[in-house]
């Protein structure tokens, strides 16, 4: 297996569809994906455009529907909920498909949506998305992050490190790192393996939410590591159900 990654949207190639792809988006997106998923919701659809989001959601029962929406870290106007994992509770999710745009990591989903096969993972989940990929065998795999407005982060880069690690440890034979970035992620997880919620919270995304409150819980959601037994896989582009 061929494991590349890409730190942000933008990085990923145009001009080709990859067998196989995996976003991340730590702080929070695709941490909240898996919670939601874990705790009853029937599917998220994820869109990177805010008028399709819209148009979408309204034709689905209003009583079976959820609007998920964060910019620069807060709640858009006029949605049920943010994007943070502890807010998406099995009182409030179970049974409905949430409709979900984000400020990155929606982006990255969208950037890699014609891949054959597309999961999402976060710390929480990274053993469940490993252990699933050990199975699939793809001959090669695309590790996408999605950063902050089109940078660098931190934190994506540590679970990237830490999904390549625990494949490495696996299968060291059948494992191929491809790229810099990935051997970086990697020095990256090794690094900060011990403290994970130390990593979130001086990431400069980390920073941001810290700027914006009280954001404790979410950092322990966030950090906590193969906590959830959940694969977020596409099942018709944009839409990501439990497996």
């Amino acid at each position: 297996m061929k494991l590349a990654y890409f730190h942000v949207a933008n990085d990923v190639p145009t001009d080709i569809t990859p067998e196989a792809a995996v976003v991340i988006d730590v702080l929070r997106a695709t941490t909240t994906i898996a919670c939601a998923l874990n705790n009853g919701a029937e599917a998220v659809e994820t869109f990177s455009d805010l008028d399709q989001l819209k148009k979408k959601a309204m034709a689905w029962p209003k009583q079976l529907r959820l609007l998920l929406g964060e910019r620069g870290g807060k709640r858009l106007d006029g949605f049920d909920l943010g994007n943070s994992p502890v807010s998406v509770s099995p009182q409030i999710v179970t049974g409905k498909r949430l409709f979900m745009s984000t400020t990155n990591g929606t982006r990255s989903l969208d950037c890699v949506r014609m891949a054959k096969v597309l999961y999402t993972a976060s710390l929480p989940n990274r053993k469940a998305v490993a252990e699933k990929l050990l199975v699939d065998q793809p001959n090669e795999l695309w590790i996408v992050g999605s950063g902050w407005e089109g940078s660098y982060s931190l934190e994506d880069s540590l679970a990237a490190g830490g999904l390549a690690a625990f494949l490495l440890d696996k299968t060291p034979t059948m494992i191929q790192v491809v790229n810099d970035e990935l051997n970086a992620a990697l020095a990256l997880w090794n690094q900060w393996k011990n403290d994970l919620e130390g990593c979130l919270r001086i990431a400069s995304h980390g920073k941001r939410l810290i700027g914006l409150g009280n954001h404790d819980f979410d950092f322990s959601c966030c950090s906590q590591l193969d906590h959830l037994d959940i694969v977020p896989t596409q099942v018709e582009p944009g839409v990501l159900c439990a497996r």
